[in-house]
């Protein structure tokens, strides 16, 4: 956020830090290797990773939702053994199909349970990035 046409500030910084548990530390651990763009933060004072180094699929593993500026997003949360093990497939074979992919990552793990009804809707997620999961 950087401010308005209005003269609106930009963003505090309460509104864009993140609080680090270990596991998110662990995420971070090798920023300083330089494998991203750092660019300039809301209000030009530091800069920031343009992308986020991860050590594992974080956005997999606990999934997205929001809405800010006309985009909408909401990625389900995935079992972080399945994630971990599809990606190393992943490694192993970049040309590998969503079907195979799918032999290890199941589909989204929901942390309140539930079961999934048939696969299509997973599958179409996965292919185009849009798709309907009925739980």
């Amino acid at each position: 956020n950087n401010g308005s046409i209005d003269n609106d500030p930009p963003a505090a910084m309460r509104y864009t830090e993140a609080k680090l548990s270990q596991l998110s530390e662990e995420l971070l651990r090798d920023i300083n290797k330089e494998t991203v763009s750092f660019v300039p933060n809301y209000d030009d004072t530091t800069t920031e990773p343009m992308v986020l180094p991860a050590r594992f699929p974080n956005l997999l593993v606990n999934g997205s939702t929001g809405i800010s500026a006309g985009y909408a997003t909401d990625i389900p949360p995935h079992n972080l053994g399945e994630v971990i093990n599809g990606t190393l497939k992943f490694i192993d074979n970049p040309d590998i199909t969503v079907n195979q992919l799918m032999k290890h990552i199941k589909g989204p793990d929901f942390p309140t349970g539930g079961i999934i009804q048939g696969v299509d809707g997973i599958k179409k997620a996965y292919e185009t990035g849009k798709g309907r999961i009925v739980v």
